[in-house]
């Protein structure tokens, strides 16, 4: 036990994760006051200044560019400037991570959303997806609400949790709270949203840069085990199938993990878009997303325990 209390007070950096995620659990920020919704209501804003449907359509990319930029690089100059002022680095860096991190959202969505599809409410599982997706939800059968809860679920622990603690590992609290703010941006403008099909592109390609790495070294994790020699052959046969890479990854794993058919068409802005089919061929019911979400938070504390050990090493070899 001393060594232990001696390990986190000698290394700052996983003082800071797992005061982080202890802070998150007990004291989780309410949704209506995070800083990440504030920071869409404001992007929203100054889109509405400078996205003019009537520009063409490089005009309207160079104008993304820009209010990307100017959005994150002010945040940036601002986090930096702060850090160097304040006394307590490492809680500093909690801080940044706590409100970075969002693990209780997801594990609310899949609790409240499996139990109104096990009672087949489709109204209730509509009306929860609603917030979390940019595709129409209204019209979905039971079996397109199933397969938009189970991808739902996915993006949101793999972005959510994931992808902060991996860009927490290579950066820091500041890399952890710019990389969730740009995920955020990059679904505010998301091109698959009529006026932000231009706008939105410089957003969403470097959201997919960031992505790429975490989520699939998580779509490895996540073959390891019980049938991990299926999995990994559909993930190599079917991995770059999807029209983002990373997230790509980390669904198909999961479909051939539990044999689960994700993808399909879906509706944005009331127009069909085609996407491909992926993963096994059983339709997700109830019983496969708890089965989902029991594989996630297994995985999601196997990758925590990881990094920890990689920040012990790091941190003995400095």
């Amino acid at each position: 036990m001393e060594s232990l209390v001696a390990l986190l007070t000698t290394n700052s950096s996983l003082l800071a994760l797992w005061g982080a995620l202890l802070l998150h659990w007990v004291l989780p920020i309410p949704y209506p006051l995070h800083p990440i919704v504030i920071w869409q209501r404001l992007a929203l804003l100054i889109a509405e200044r400078v996205n003019h449907p009537k520009e063409n359509p490089s005009q309207r990319i160079l104008a993304g560019s820009l209010a990307w930029f100017l959005m994150s690089g002010t945040v940036l100059i601002l986090l930096f400037a702060f850090s160097q002022l304040v006394w307590y680095q490492t809680i500093f860096q909690m801080t940044l991570l706590w409100m970075a991190i969002d693990w209780q959202t997801s594990a609310k969505l899949a609790k409240q959303f499996n139990q109104a599809y096990n009672l087949e409410h489709k109204g209730r599982c509509r009306e929860l997806l609603a917030d979390h997706v940019n595709r129409n939800t209204e019209n979905l059968s039971l079996l397109g609400l199933g397969k938009a809860g189970a991808e739902t679920l996915l993006l949101g622990y793999g972005r959510n949790v994931i992808g902060v603690l991996f860009w927490y590992a290579i950066g820091g609290g500041i890399a952890a709270i710019m990389y969730r703010l740009a995920i955020s941006l990059a679904r505010t403008w998301s091109p698959s949203r009529e006026q932000f099909r231009f706008f939105g592109l410089p957003a969403i390609r470097i959201a997919l840069i960031l992505d790429i790495v975490p989520l699939r070294l998580f779509a490895l994790l996540i073959t390891l085990g019980q049938n991990a020699k299926l999995t990994f052959k559909g993930l190599m046969q079917q991995g770059e199938n999807w029209q983002l890479p990373g997230p790509g990854w980390l669904l198909v794993a999961t479909g051939h993990k539990l044999s689960l058919s994700l993808g399909g068409p879906a509706m944005y802005n009331q127009i069909k878009m085609e996407r491909p089919r992926i993963g096994g061929k059983i339709a997700p019911a109830s019983l496969h997303l708890a089965q989902i979400q029991q594989l996630m938070t297994s995985r999601l504390w196997c990758w925590i325990i990881i990094e920890s050990g990689l920040l012990i090493l790091f941190h003995g070899l400095a």
